[in-house]
């Protein structure tokens, strides 16, 4: 909706792409970021519970722990990349539809869930408690999302927001996003 409104008032320039193709990678991250940050949650769970002791205790290397955790949440996200795709393809969007492509996408968003997640479960062993876990999650994510170019070109950015977004890890996988699509 907000994508369409905005195509045909063309208030943002996002030079010769019309802006719901524009924004579809945007949307992309965006949705695959949500998912990740708080996937940290389960670790705080499974603290509780009791399971993290045992998965500690276990004789492989706690960097395989969280290695597996980061991309679980890659293969989540791949499930949301379809949703979206398919939703482009239903919309008419001018993606560059190749197999290629595709798979360039869904690696990227394979890669930017495990770092995000990878986050999110550093976050997680900081905080104890999920109230507080999910309060930082909020304040977390909407900034990286409004402060990165996934709804918006850089260009347009006040001097200190592109700063910024230049330095925001989620204008990157929008960027290799666009540049796929």
């Amino acid at each position: 909706m907000f994508g369409q409104a905005f195509s045909r008032i063309r208030a943002i320039p996002t030079g010769n792409v019309n802006y719901q193709t524009f924004m579809a990678p945007g949307i992309l991250a965006q949705s695959m970021m949500f998912i990740s940050i708080f996937y940290g949650l389960s670790i705080i769970w499974d603290k509780d519970q009791g399971i993290l002791q045992k998965l500690i205790a276990m004789p492989v290397p706690r960097a395989a722990f969280v290695t597996g955790k980061a991309f679980g949440a890659g293969v989540r996200a791949i499930s949301q990349v379809i949703i979206i795709l398919f939703l482009s393809y239903l919309l008419g969007l001018n993606i560059k539809w190749s197999l290629l492509n595709i798979i360039m996408s869904i690696f990227t968003i394979i890669l930017g869930a495990a770092f995000f997640s990878s986050l999110s479960m550093a976050l997680a062993a900081i905080v104890k408690s999920r109230e507080r876990f999910m309060g930082i999650g909020q304040v977390i994510t909407m900034p990286l999302f409004f402060a990165s170019n996934a709804i918006y070109p850089i260009q347009i950015m006040p001097h200190w927001l592109q700063i910024i977004a230049k330095i925001n890890p989620l204008s990157y996988v929008v960027e290799l996003l666009r540049g796929t699509l």
